[in-house]
């Protein structure tokens, strides 16, 4: 990742901080690692691997050198142990709190471990960072709390009823941040992430997200899955524009940290036969001559919402949150980083 202007411009005048990650070995956690260490500052990471892949760190640490690779601390722990939370926030400026189990048919299956990781986590990680006295808690919100709110662009503060255990769990999140905003002035900012995509994202597994899902399948000549009529629709939001956003978040003035939250996105609505069209285009001009297989259809999955489209207005004005990418940008670097792993992959595959 480049640490494009938009982001070396807003640490500018903020030398030398320590920034606390968690779930800093996972997609967002290891992409703001690897800026904040081109930025020049100083990471302490949290991750149990539950999700996040040392592989990941391994690919920060070759692109950031070894001088700026030193400037980081990993800690192998779990947001659900207390004393894992107070270690991560002993000292830090900002926490930067990513760490979750994402999914919404994961915690379709299994409703308790998402409980724990994602409510208990974070509270532990709250009262850890209040007990620090940590200026400032940037945490990872989601677009799931609209729920079956049909208004279209989704605004902060008009929600529907959440569809999903995941999506409940994110809303006990932004409870507990304004509680503590509120009883102990603490300085809380709420990103509500509309389906980030990127470098270092999963492809693998159940519950792997549907853009490196698919970059994975067409790569390999395979077919690809559409739950539904293919009209459903997301805002897809590249990476770097998350990274910026947290950046922002961390630095903005304390009136527009206290318990705010903010929609993260481009603010365009692609659907999934777009979305296809989308790839399939990069696989016809990347692989000359292979021809992309057409997409299956079938069944709507439960808990998922039909349409979304961010506001992003609040965060422009409040954060000074602008994004760079949009979807057609974002997957083109997306793919190219996808193409490079898999070539590696091969070469591994034809060595062994």
């Amino acid at each position: 990742m480049d640490a494009p202007t938009s982001i070396g411009a807003a640490l500018a005048g903020t030398p030398g901080l320590r920034w606390a990650i968690t779930g800093v070995a996972g997609f967002i956690g290891s992409n703001l690692l690897e800026t904040l260490l081109r930025l020049d500052q100083h990471v302490v990471g949290l991750d149990n691997f539950a999700t996040g892949h040392r592989r990941n760190l391994a690919q920060v640490r070759a692109l950031a050198g070894e001088q700026r690779w030193s400037r980081f601390k990993f800690i192998e722990g779990d947001i659900r142990t207390p004393d894992d939370c107070r270690t991560v926030c002993d000292g830090a400026d900002v926490v930067l709190h990513q760490a979750a189990l994402g999914s919404v048919p994961r915690s379709i299956d299994d409703p308790l471990a998402s409980h724990q990781t994602n409510v208990t986590g974070f509270l532990n990680m709250l009262v850890a960072a209040r007990d620090a006295k940590v200026p400032r808690f940037v945490y990872a919100a989601s677009s799931a709390v609209y729920g079956d709110h049909p208004g279209l662009p989704k605004v902060e503060d008009r929600v529907g009823q959440v569809l999903s255990p995941y999506a409940a769990t994110k809303a006990f999140n932004e409870v507990y941040a304004g509680v503590f905003a509120r009883q102990w002035a603490m300085q809380c900012v709420g990103l509500r992430y509309f389906n980030v995509f990127g470098a270092r994202q999963d492809p693998d597994g159940p519950y792997a997200a549907v853009i490196p899902r698919w970059i994975s399948r067409m790569l390999r000549g395979d077919e690809v899955l559409i739950h539904g009529d293919g009209l459903t629709s997301r805002d897809f939001c590249y990476v770097d524009n998350a990274v910026q956003a947290n950046l922002r978040a961390a630095i903005a003035a304390p009136e527009f940290a206290r318990g705010e939250i903010y929609n993260i996105a481009f603010g365009q609505q692609t659907t999934l036969v777009q979305l296809h069209t989308l790839m399939a285009d990069l696989l016809r001009r990347t692989r000359p001559g292979r021809e992309p297989r057409a997409p299956r259809f079938t069944a709507e999955r439960a808990g998922d919402v039909r349409h979304s489209l961010a506001d992003i207005g609040k965060a422009s004005r409040s954060l000074g949150y602008s994004p760079s990418f949009d979807v057609r940008s974002g997957l083109e670097r997306t793919w190219q980083w996808s193409l490079e792993q898999h070539a590696q992959s091969r070469t591994l595959e034809r060595v062994e």
